[in-house]
């Protein structure tokens, strides 16, 4: 049945995206903007890791255009709200919620780029394509984006998605070295239990376990982390874990060389705490990306699903790979955890 169900939406996407190519007319195309660019409309993706992942483009647009409005259709809260006090970004919009007054602003205003950030056919970003007034518009190449931009990105399907991003600069004829595209979190506020934690003297031998994802197919059960735990004694651990996952994290928190931490309220509060950390341990999540904005060095737990690790891989870091032999986490054997942690704490 969720087969099917996918199936009939990509069918549907690859339906939509034809007809714009079809109706919206073709694109003249070009390889280089030319001058400097004074706006700019990046269509942003949905999920939390994408959001960060966003990051370095937005920051070297702004350092090599300092007087460029940066404007960001976000489609979904977690993107809004991550960016909400983010100082690079002019202003945000917010289709799905604003509505009326999105559309009166975009179909009164011409930017001079557009950008879509999604390298396959999606609707909503299509639509807002199309819809949005630019001088040019830039996308990455795929079949179906043909004749609806100006440029598209050569740029391989599996490359890392913060150099994906920052391909943009290609068109606007500037280099950025990879290591100017390290993400970065936009400061947010701290709560008081979190300060508290943050006031007491730096420990440099914390390694953190991350035992929350954005999909059951990415778990690790809680019952290799517990015996990953114990059988390193000597070694002090402190617990991520999303709201739904309190209740493992306090059971985790109950071993002796567990530290016990306030919950985080936002994602730049754990920031804040993976900074602190000697190494990370975590599944597929965006905290894999939290540890590229502090240069900290993970153990990742990853599916057989190439373009997940490919795509979304450690960026900028040190890192070692657990791979499942499935397309689930939890078929992660705990030996190859524990033998990965021996072997990186021997470095």
């Amino acid at each position: 049945m969720a087969s099917k169900f996918i199936q009939q939406k990509r069918f549907t996407r690859t339906l939509v995206a034809r007809l714009l190519q079809l109706l919206s007319g073709k694109h003249k195309q070009t390889q280089h903007y030319h001058g400097t660019p004074k706006s700019i409309i990046i269509l942003a993706q949905e999920k939390l890791g994408d959001s960060i992942l966003l990051t370095p483009l937005l920051k070297n647009l702004h350092q090599l255009f300092p007087q460029i409005k940066i404007h960001l259709v976000c489609f979904s809260k977690a993107s809004a709200t991550f960016f909400k006090n983010d100082s690079h970004i002019t202003a945000i919009h917010q289709p799905k919620i604003d509505g009326l007054a999105y559309y009166r602003f975009i179909r009164s205003h011409t930017f001079d780029i557009l950008f879509n950030t999604k390298d396959s056919p999606s609707t909503s970003f299509l639509l807002q394509t199309v819809l949005i007034r630019a001088k040019y518009k830039v996308g990455h190449i795929h079949q179906h984006h043909t004749g609806l931009f100006n440029y598209e990105i050569p740029i391989n399907f599996h490359s890392q998605m913060a150099a994906k991003n920052c391909a943009l600069f290609s068109f606007l004829n500037v280099q950025v070295k990879p290591e100017d595209c390290r993400p970065y979190l936009p400061a947010n506020n701290i709560s008081k239990e979190v300060a508290t934690l943050l006031s007491v003297p730096h420990k440099s031998n914390i390694i953190g376990i991350n035992i929350s994802t954005g999909s059951p197919d990415r778990q690790w059960q809680e019952e290799k982390w517990y015996k990953l735990i114990s059988d390193f004694p000597e070694q002090r651990f402190i617990v991520f874990a999303a709201p739904n996952d309190i209740a493992s994290k306090q059971r985790l928190e109950t071993l002796p060389n567990v530290m016990t931490t306030p919950q985080t309220k936002n994602i730049y509060e754990v920031g804040l705490l993976v900074e602190r950390l000697v190494l990370l341990i975590t599944p597929d999540t965006s905290l894999v990306h939290v540890a590229s904005c502090y240069n900290i060095p993970i153990i990742g737990l990853y599916t057989t699903i190439e373009h997940d690790l490919s795509r979304f891989s450690p960026y900028l870091i040190d890192y070692h790979i657990v791979r499942s032999p499935t397309n689930k986490v939890e078929d992660i054997a705990l030996d190859a955890v524990k033998t990965t942690l021996k072997k990186q704490l021997e470095c």
